[in-house]
């Protein structure tokens, strides 16, 4: 009986003992263990502790972000100084805005760097452009290469195919060059018309009636721009690929009217100034004077023009100037030596069809041997044989309809099929001009190439 009594005694006062140590728990029910609010240690996963609670709610109550009906928000504390104010987004300021996976860091405290950071060698980086540039990476070249687009022809003027890179030699100066470039296809061209709207009207009819053949000779891939000139240049349209463009241009051309055959009437009894009887005017008064107009027909700025839109287009093109004219050249600005100049630094070619009074046969030889003087003020009765001799091109003549076509589709075959050689030249890029001559293993052959380049045309 003791012993029992003795036991309620002890059972007794263990549950006051612990009523005392733990008020929230009876007897009846289980100590539950409360979370100790102790940072976990660093780990690699987790390399700072996450912030501790400012306060917890009792487990009865509602939770941090959630507001009971009865009670009002607390009102937060304001940020210290020098400190921007939190956010709903800022996980330290708001931990329940935090995913329970990401780490939460103390407050001003940055954050370490991942373990595995790899760095790029030193100077592979570019430094950064100036604020505001919008300039992209730029790599500049100087492109030595030179071109030499070739026409090999036999006896009867057909065009020799089959030759290969070692039937060829160019010469530089007289040195010879290594080539490092040869083929035998044909080239897209890039072309510019020019045509002379100064010639007798009965010539400048005759070549309207030609534009379908002309737009016929030019391939799909061929781009064409077109220029008129007279006493001043005209440019017609912009270069376009063969089609519609090229068809209403052409079209419009057909309405233009060349010169009055002759010289103008200035005098006589035919001329503007009246009836006369015996050279005397049957009309009193103050005699009028008539002025006729400046006669002029600069070709060679019509050429400069064109050869300047040129030098934009595509370097993987073949740049031609196919010319429509008699080869009068009489008032430009640009002397036949600047105008070659600028033929020969853009590698352009000259073609064309020599119409009215320099068709004649023989005609263009003879002025190809002459050599014309530096000014254009003295006139050259025809200056095409000449452009043509030097940059590589041919110039045919056409008296009828029928020969000006064939000269179309002739002219434009032998621009777009030629052997084109090149090689690396050793000159650094000036004003001297350097002579190129390019010989055939055969010498039954005939060769036509350009008669040198200007270096200066070579830096891009």
């Amino acid at each position: 009986m003791v012993s029992a009594i003795a036991k309620a005694s002890q059972a007794l006062a263990a549950a006051v003992l612990a009523l005392s140590l733990f008020p929230g728990t009876t007897a009846a029910q289980p100590q539950a263990q409360t979370k100790q609010d102790i940072p976990d240690a660093p780990s690699a996963s987790r390399p700072f502790p996450k912030v501790p609670p400012t306060s917890q709610a009792p487990p009865d109550q509602t939770s941090p972000n959630q507001t009971s009906p009865d009670q009002a928000p607390p009102a937060q504390a304001p940020p210290p100084p020098n400190q921007a104010p939190p956010t709903s987004s800022d996980p330290v300021s708001n931990p329940a805005s935090n995913p329970a996976d990401e780490p939460v860091y103390a407050p001003g405290v940055a954050p370490e760097p991942p373990f595995n950071v790899t760095t790029v060698p030193p100077g592979s980086v570019p430094a950064p452009h100036g604020p505001g540039s919008e300039e992209l990476y730029k790599i500049v070249t100087n492109v030595n290469q030179v071109l030499v687009p070739v026409m090999v022809k036999d006896d009867s003027g057909r065009l020799v195919n089959g030759l290969l890179s070692r039937d060829f030699s160019v010469f530089e100066d007289g040195k010879k060059q290594n080539l490092n470039f040869f083929t035998t296809d044909p080239f897209a061209l890039s072309a510019a018309v020019i045509f002379d709207v100064g010639m007798p009207d009965v010539a400048v009819q005759k070549v309207n009636q030609t534009f379908s053949a002309l737009e016929g000779a030019f391939s799909q891939f061929d781009e064409v721009s077109l220029y008129t000139y007279s006493t001043s240049v005209s440019k017609v349209t912009d270069f376009a690929a063969v089609g519609k463009r090229l068809t209403a241009a052409l079209d419009s051309l057909k309405t233009v009217t060349g010169r009055n055959n002759g010289p103008p009437v200035v005098s006589g009894p035919l001329g503007p100034q009246g009836p006369m009887v015996n050279g005397v005017p049957v009309q009193t008064g103050t005699p009028r004077m008539i002025n006729p107009p400046k006669e002029a027909h600069v070709l060679n700025d019509a050429i400069v023009a064109a050869a300047i839109d040129l030098r934009k287009r595509d370097r993987s093109r073949r740049k031609v100037i196919f010319i429509i004219s008699d080869g009068r050249e009489y008032g430009s600005n640009a002397s036949y030596s600047d105008t070659l100049r600028v033929l020969l630094s853009t590698g352009i070619q000259v073609y064309g069809v020599a119409v009215e009074g320099s068709a004649i046969p023989g005609y263009g030889q003879l002025q190809k041997l002459h050599v014309p003087l530096t000014g254009s003020r003295l006139g050259y009765s025809n200056i095409l044989p000449k452009y043509a001799s030097a940059t590589g091109g041919e110039i045919y003549s056409g008296f009828s309809r029928d020969a000006i076509e064939d000269v179309y589709a002739r002219t434009l075959g032998d621009a777009r099929n030629q052997y084109t050689l090149g090689y690396l030249t050793h000159s650094t890029p000036s004003s001297t001009h350097r002579e190129i001559e390019v010989r055939v293993a055969r010498p039954d052959l005939k060769v036509t190439a350009k008669e040198g380049y200007y270096p200066v045309g070579l830096a891009r």
